[in-house]
């Protein structure tokens, strides 16, 4: 497997991301996370996991405004670079073909 292999957490947090487009940031992302997959999900694991497609080269970030109402916190918006759409297509090309061998009726 080449480096551009993604895990399947990687890809539903890219996936998640894309669907986002511009609204990609933190909440967000976990929010459509939580609704892909229904399972919950704490900030430290959004944050490690997102940190970890940044250094990777999968994902940009761009910060926004500063919120009063967040504290002050800056918002980190999320976007796709090169490499991860890249990624995501090896990704999804690899499983098609890794089940397209197997029949439909397969599991019954």
């Amino acid at each position: 497997m080449d480096s551009l292999t993604l895990t399947l957490t990687e890809q539903v947090y890219l996936i998640a991301i894309w669907h986002l487009k511009d609204e990609a940031y933190g909440v967000k992302i976990r929010d459509k996370v939580i609704a892909m997959t229904g399972k919950t999900m704490v900030f430290g694991t959004l944050y490690n996991n997102l940190d970890t497609l940044v250094k990777k080269g999968y994902v940009s970030t761009k910060k926004g405004g500063t919120a009063t109402n967040r504290g002050g916190n800056t918002k980190v918006f999320y976007n796709l670079t090169g490499e991860g759409k890249t990624a995501l297509q090896k990704s999804r090309k690899l499983q098609e073909s890794i089940w397209d061998s197997v029949p439909d009726n397969a599991f019954i």
